[in-house]
């Protein structure tokens, strides 16, 4: 009789330990699941504030700008032209071939879209420099920007090295995030619906000249080399021999 009530002792023993185990198992598996769905879709957010650049609009964006490597370099050049361009009538030029209306100057497409840092730049993001800002660019990955300026003209440059790396200012998105409607392209409310301006990119200043937007629409910088100042707008030409 003992070893009966023994054995079934046992049993019942055995029955709870395997019902707790089962139980407990399968409340880790729940929580567990639940845990890893939260952390994926948080890491899905977190990729997409980041990575929501319309690649393939970019792409198109970029092999138009392609297309005028080598065109020339104007000061001032009227928007739309294609025969020359300034540094930002050309990426106003691009863009808008392709449904994204910037503005017109370097400064104020400065505050188009949405800033970002440099650790987050994608192709078909904008990229400025100098403080002032005077000149914009457009970046097309593994360091490289596509833009105009000096002699050259339209070309594409090594971000990280020399004068560009030591001059880098600022970076926006202006591109929509994949299958977003181009119309709503950036925030703040400038990309997408900024309409073009008048505005010519303004000279570079000299260290001395802290006033902004104080050139002449119609002043064209010196030439290769120069080191005259104009001083019919307070700056210094010469600037511009960083860029030859």
């Amino acid at each position: 009789m003992n070893t009966a009530n023994t054995t079934n002792r046992t049993k019942r023993f055995r029955s709870m330990v395997i019902g707790v185990s089962l139980g407990t198992a399968l409340l880790t598996a729940v929580t567990g699941f639940i845990d890893t769905n939260n952390k994926a879709y948080a890491a899905t957010a977190d990729s997409t504030v980041s990575a929501t650049v319309n690649s393939s609009l970019a792409d198109k964006i970029i092999a138009t700008g392609m297309k005028y490597k080598g065109v020339r370099y104007e000061y001032g050049a009227e928007a739309g032209n294609t025969s020359s361009f300034d540094c930002s009538s050309f990426t106003q030029y691009i863009f808008g071939q392709h449904g994204i209306t910037l503005s017109r100057s370097s400064k104020q497409q400065s505050t188009d879209g949405t800033s970002i840092s440099r650790d987050q730049l994608q192709p078909g993001d904008l990229v400025f420099f100098y403080s002032p800002i005077h000149h914009v660019a457009v970046y097309i990955g593994d360091g490289k920007i596509l833009h105009t300026y000096g002699e050259g003209g339209v070309t594409v440059t090594d971000l990280n090295s020399g004068w560009w790396d030591e001059h880098y200012t600022s970076a926006r998105r202006v591109l929509p995030a994949n299958g977003q409607d181009t119309s709503k392209a950036g925030s703040d409310s400038t990309a997408g619906t900024a309409k073009p301006q008048p505005t010519k990119d303004t000279a570079p200043q000299t260290s001395a000249d802290t006033s902004s937007d104080k050139s002449s629409d119609t002043t064209s910088p010196a030439s290769s080399g120069s080191a005259s100042q104009d001083q019919s707008s307070g700056f210094d030409w010469s600037w511009f021999s960083n860029f030859r």
